[in-house]
């Protein structure tokens, strides 16, 4: 199979995850700006979790211009690693309406330390099965690794103070702002 199917299959995971979140946004019940006050843990959750999508879509997009040609195990590696993507809105949702409360937020630092190992998952797959042709520069482990870490912290500490956690979640996006190079030797 050509990457390109793929890669247009997760596009439209991708584009589904993103609105699925965004519906999950109450509207303030009344007119006012203090009524904004109301939906701002939503809307802040909601703006942490579209920026890792979109991170995700961008090197995803970026990783699969480099491959060639498609086998199972890419195929499955793939598969996992949008089955993590798409338990994103359900724990942004729950996220931002409880912020306070320490299951939300452990829940949604699982969701996202999965999201990143099965995106590190996908990595690998792709190396193994292009036989070491891909070279996989813009994997960044140490980058990965630290933001794992990150991720465990913060799944720990949001016991006693959720808003660190959630805080250290957000810190994790700007470890991978910067570019990202894939190439494929040929």
């Amino acid at each position: 199979m050509s990457s390109s199917r793929l890669e247009a299959f997760s596009d439209g995971v991708l584009a589904i995850i993103i609105t699925i979140m965004v519906l999950e946004i109450e509207p303030p019940e009344h007119y006012t700006l203090e009524s904004l006050h109301g939906v701002l843990p939503q809307f802040l959750s909601y703006l942490v979790s579209f920026i890792y999508v979109g991170s995700y879509w961008n090197h995803h997009h970026h990783l699969f211009q480099c491959v060639a040609e498609v086998k199972g195990w890419v195929l499955w590696s793939n598969l996992h690693f949008l089955f993590w993507l798409s338990l994103v809105p359900v724990s942004t949702a729950w996220l931002g309406q409880s912020h306070e409360a320490f299951i939300p937020v452990l829940f949604y630092g699982l969701v996202l330390a999965m999201s990143a190992i099965s995106f590190m998952l996908l990595h690998l797959s792709i190396a193994e099965v292009s036989g070491g042709s891909t070279t996989l520069i813009g994997f960044a482990p140490r980058k990965a690794i630290v933001s794992l870490l990150i991720y465990l912290f913060a799944m720990i500490i949001s016991y006693s103070n959720t808003y660190v956690a959630c805080a250290m979640y957000a810190l994790v996006l700007f470890l991978w702002f910067s570019p990202v190079k894939y190439s494929r030797e040929d």
